[in-house]
């Protein structure tokens, strides 16, 4: 991946838009691009389990809202998942869990902390949705690049 988001910033300014910095990598993944599928969740994660195992995630990057809740939506398993059907990333308005078993899986992980435990009862997501978080929105199509020095957001790919 031969891009930097300073650089992309810099040259493309009108057309990039930056995720708040609260959000940190967790994954084993440093740099990453890539098309936006997004998700929003209600606390229950099994939308995101289908999704990450199931369909093939090549040039993709998941956003999904899990509106802040404090509960973890994807740890060990689903970045497994994640990696075996080659998603770029994954990011997340919440909280994740296993960051010592997830921080060698080669995929970006982006997300506001930590919290040990996943909320149990199965609850309906959406998919597709428009996305408001980190400062930015988020819909279907739009375009991610992330690296050390943080996440953008393009309604096109640039690079």
């Amino acid at each position: 991946m031969d891009f930097f988001t300073a650089d992309i910033c810099d040259e493309h300014s009108d057309k990039v838009f930056v995720l708040d910095p609260e959000y940190k990598n967790y994954g084993g993944l440093h740099k990453c691009q890539g098309e936006v599928v997004t998700l929003k969740l209600d606390k229950n994660n099994s939308d995101l389990i289908t999704l990450l195992r199931d369909e093939d995630g090549t040039g993709k990057i998941v956003v999904v809202d899990a509106r802040e809740e404090y509960f973890a939506v994807v740890g060990e398993n689903l970045m497994k998942f994640a990696h075996k059907n080659n998603y770029a990333g994954i990011i997340v308005n919440g909280y994740i869990r296993d960051t010592f078993q997830i921080r060698d899986i080669p995929v970006a992980l982006y997300a506001l902390g930590t919290c040990p435990r996943k909320y149990i009862p199965v609850t309906e997501g959406e998919r597709g949705v428009h996305l408001s978080f980190g400062g930015i929105g988020f819909k279907n199509g739009d375009y991610v690049y992330a690296d050390r020095d943080g996440v953008i957001v393009t309604h096109e790919k640039i690079v």
